[in-house]
């Protein structure tokens, strides 16, 4: 019953995930978010009893990415000239 309760969050915030991608600013920033889910599901896996390293990678990776996905701050750069920036949804520079 547990291992139905673990996929059944796993396949949850995977759904709401892939539902909600126009929130981040580029894929990249999704993917890294699952990696680092990913990881310390990992080690979730191997310390937790019960939990296997693959279980815990999974709801971990989807976690990271749904996240990711929903936070909504936007990241700056800086020009050659040293003005704060953002990108927006249609790729144009916006400044601060």
């Amino acid at each position: 019953m547990k291992m139905v309760k673990i996929i059944a969050a796993a396949t949850a915030l995977s759904v709401a995930g892939a539902g909600a991608p126009a929130f981040a600013q580029s894929a990249e920033h999704i993917l890294r978010g699952a990696g680092i889910g990913a990881a310390g599901g990992v080690v979730a896996g191997a310390v937790i009893p019960g939990l296997s390293v693959g279980e815990g990678a999974l709801i971990g990776g989807a976690g990271g990415a749904l996240l990711n996905t929903l936070n909504k701050e936007r990241r700056y750069y800086r020009d050659s000239y040293g003005r704060k920036y953002y990108i927006d949804k249609n790729g144009r520079r916006r400044y601060k």
